[in-house]
């Protein structure tokens, strides 16, 4: 069975940074665009960040666009979401998620979900 375990989440204070990761296990990793999404309380999960098989392609939603990086380690089917100027709008549960082809389209159904990391931003 497919798992995405995601990991690196915690408290950090408003213009701080982390570094979520996303490993993958029985899963042809380097066959699959791989995404991030968050869900913060009481709203629906939203589209973050996706990234094709190979990592040379990448599309973000606007208010991450030059705060969030998407890449990828094939090599140790890991995907990986750097975060820097934290904003208190960006605590959320985050999830990541694999699906076959690449899509920016922020409604593409994805195939495999994770179990969600929690970010909580202080302000």
């Amino acid at each position: 069975q497919v798992q995405l375990v995601e990991s690196g989440g915690g408290l950090v204070q408003a213009g701080g940074s982390l570094r979520l990761s996303c490993a993958a296990s029985r899963l042809s990793f380097n066959r699959y665009a791989m995404g991030w999404f968050r869900q913060a309380p009481g709203k629906e999960r939203d589209f973050i960040a996706t990234i094709n098989w190979s990592g040379s392609i990448t599309d973000y939603v606007d208010s991450v666009k030059g705060r969030f990086t998407i890449s990828r380690d094939n090599a140790k089917n890991t995907v990986y979401l750097q975060m820097n100027s934290l904003k208190p709008e960006d605590t959320a549960v985050y999830y990541c998620a694999a699906r076959n082809y690449y899509s920016n389209s922020p409604t593409v159904r994805y195939d495999y979900w994770g179990q969600g990391t929690q970010v909580t931003v202080s302000s």
